[in-house]
């Protein structure tokens, strides 16, 4: 008879639903950066550089899902031992693009940061229209 271990990973979630507005983006920050200080003591250590990261992510990402979207936004926050996980759902199909840098370009740089921060960036296209932005940082 084979056995199979299954490791367990603990890992704690939170989801937050954001209005169509500029303001959600210091909401989503706030609501991050408190979520990882409470719940590092319960996991993984999340050092306070790795908690600016995220919530420049979640900023950007809800940022964008409030400017490009038609509605409100959904925000979803995973840890565990090894990684934190930025979830961010809008009702606009179109994927986000990221934009050739400029010195003289305001804006369009959010999504480039995102990919220099996260370990993993990928956007799915969600059934019924939509999408879903995830970046993963490792810790």
């Amino acid at each position: 008879m084979r056995t199979h271990r299954r490791t367990h990973r603990r890992s704690v979630r939170v989801e937050y639903l954001l209005p169509d507005e500029a303001a959600s983006a210091g909401q989503a920050r706030k609501l991050t950066s408190e979520f990882l200080a409470r719940s590092r003591h319960q996991l993984a250590r999340v050092d306070a550089e790795q908690i600016d990261d995220a919530t420049l992510i979640v900023s950007e990402l809800v940022a964008n899902a409030t400017e490009h979207g038609r509605g409100e936004c959904r925000l979803r926050l995973q840890l565990s031992d090894e990684r934190v996980t930025v979830e961010v759902y809008d009702d606009n199909p179109t994927p986000p693009r990221v934009r050739p840098l400029t010195a003289e370009g305001e804006s369009g740089r959010g999504l480039s940061m995102v990919r220099c921060l996260a370990h993993r960036l990928d956007v799915t296209p969600l059934t019924g229209g939509g999408k879903r932005v995830r970046a993963i940082l490792a810790i």
